[in-house]
């Protein structure tokens, strides 16, 4: 029979598992961006955590939703990041270049993070063969971005444009820039990022009245 668990248990046991799959999830990351994502398995994963293979069964139903939960995790802290920086701005010129500098400096210092991003976005695929994060995967994205662009043309900062191009060029733009970085790791990415940022700058602002 199983004893009765108080709230005071109920707390415990809830923080121990959340610990136990932020470790896992941790691990996961390790092996990806070591390894690759094809050589990743849950022995491994289990082997570099410290913990049997049952502890990742107990708490992820398979691979899928292990690799699902990493990928979640690490766009959770990123944007826990980001968004305070964006919001501590006043005009969206620039909150525009804080988006894009901040998420160059969350990078930075999670390099095994990006790999493993990269290896999962290249290499997961859903059951038909299609990749699990696709373009579609980045609607959120691309959603937030139109806001902060329509919210700089209504002010009058930005010019016309269609925000959804804009927004898509930005994010590819991002992406690359961090593939560019996981090939050549002596690349200067804060340096990539200011000129980045300095491009859409002069890609979105209004023009100004000639005198």
């Amino acid at each position: 029979m199983r004893p009765d668990v108080g709230q005071g248990g109920q707390q415990e046991r809830s923080f121990i598992e959340k610990a136990r799959r932020a470790q896992i999830i941790e691990a996961a990351v390790a092996v990806i961006a070591e390894v690759g994502f094809a050589k990743a398995s849950l022995a491994r994963i289990a082997q570099h955590a410290g913990i049997s293979k049952g502890v990742i069964s107990y708490h992820f139903a398979g691979k899928d939703e292990l690799i699902e939960q990493v990928v979640e995790q690490i766009y959770l802290s990123a944007t826990d990041y980001v968004v305070p920086r964006i919001m501590g701005e006043s005009t969206a010129a620039d909150m525009l270049r804080a988006h894009i500098l901040s998420v160059a400096e969350f990078m930075r210092g999670h390099r095994s993070h990006l790999r493993a991003l990269s290896e999962i976005f290249v290499n997961f695929r859903t059951a038909d063969g299609s990749p699990r994060y696709g373009i579609a995967a980045s609607e959120e994205i691309y959603t937030g971005l139109e806001d902060l662009f329509r919210g700089g043309q209504a002010k009058g900062e930005f010019r016309e444009f269609d925000t959804r191009v804009m927004a898509v060029s930005l994010q590819a733009s991002i992406d690359s820039m961090f593939a560019y970085w996981v090939a050549y790791p002596d690349h200067n990415l804060e340096a990539h990022a200011r000129e980045l940022a300095d491009i859409f700058h002069h890609a979105t602002r209004a023009e100004r009245p000639a005198d």
